[in-house]
């Protein structure tokens, strides 16, 4: 048998704001909430967060995490969000072995909370808070064949109805978000998101040509203006690593004055019901 994982790139916006009405943010709410419509409801989700980087990829493996509000100078009730979802250890150890029969060295802490990566999209698209959660960090190196090496590896999981949810931003210049916005900026901007967005959705691109791509992608169109450290690109990897395939839907957003990608995959998984436990 085979599983069935819903893989999601999203770009999640500024710190807190768009659960504080900010209208910047009010087309990155209407397409989340709309996505959560149109997903099937998650049996567990894992979130692999821009605001997280360790020497090894690490997970999130406590039942109860707590919140991390990892962001300053906002007001009040922004450090008063509630999102009390479970944590999931299974989940976890599955993904630390999917890591390590790929050769990748891996870390579990039931001690880190969840950063703002998580708990402000999935507020937004699961207001409940009722699906176990885990996330997994990038690798500070930031290095992207290592990012696109992870997803591939976690094709091994063998959890059905799982949701990999990449959190990160397709743009994310912090000058450029508070800059007026000239015709020169908005062209940058634009040119990145369509390189983007054939890179990862053109189904006429080899698998090899499209993971070069990604591998190499500060050769794109202006990418490093719209990316001048690429932590909030990076999940996108991990996310095509695991589906390695064209993505089944591109979606657009102006976030802050500025084009955003989001990127869906529907993903069938080899079983892997052998898989080892524990830690080695």
């Amino acid at each position: 048998m085979k599983a069935e994982i819903d893989a999601l790139f999203i770009s999640h916006g500024g710190g807190p704001m768009p659960l504080l009405g900010d209208p910047g943010h009010r087309e990155m709410v209407d397409r989340l909430t709309e996505l959560a419509g149109k997903l099937q409801k998650p049996s567990a989700i894992l979130v692999i967060s821009a605001h997280w980087e360790e020497a090894v990829p690490t997970i999130t493996s406590g039942t109860n995490p707590s919140l991390i509000y990892d962001y300053d100078g906002f007001p009040s009730e922004a450090y008063k969000i509630e999102y009390p979802c479970p944590g999931d250890p299974m989940l976890a150890q599955q993904v630390y072995q999917a890591l390590d029969q790929a050769g990748i060295p891996a870390r579990l802490n039931d001690q880190r909370g969840f950063d703002h990566g998580l708990f402000v999209p999935l507020k937004l698209m699961y207001p409940d808070a009722d699906i176990p959660c885990v996330q997994l960090s990038l690798v500070n190196s930031l290095d992207a064949g290592i990012h696109l090496a992870i997803g591939r590896a976690l094709q091994a999981l063998d959890y059905d109805n799982l949701l990999v949810i990449g959190s990160g931003f397709s743009f994310h210049n912090m000058r450029a978000f508070f800059s007026a916005q000239t015709p020169e900026i908005q062209a940058r901007n634009q040119a990145f998101e369509d390189w983007l967005e054939e890179t990862c959705a053109d189904a006429s691109l080899q698998e090899t040509e499209r993971a070069e791509r990604l591998a190499h992608w500060e050769c794109a169109p202006y990418a490093r203006f719209c990316h001048p450290r690429e932590e909030h690109l990076l999940p996108l990897h991990v996310c095509y690593g695991l589906a390695s395939k064209p993505s089944d839907t591109h979606i657009s957003a102006t976030i802050l004055g500025k084009k955003s990608g989001m990127f869906y995959w529907r993903v069938e998984t080899a079983s892997c019901a052998a898989m080892e436990t524990g830690p080695k």
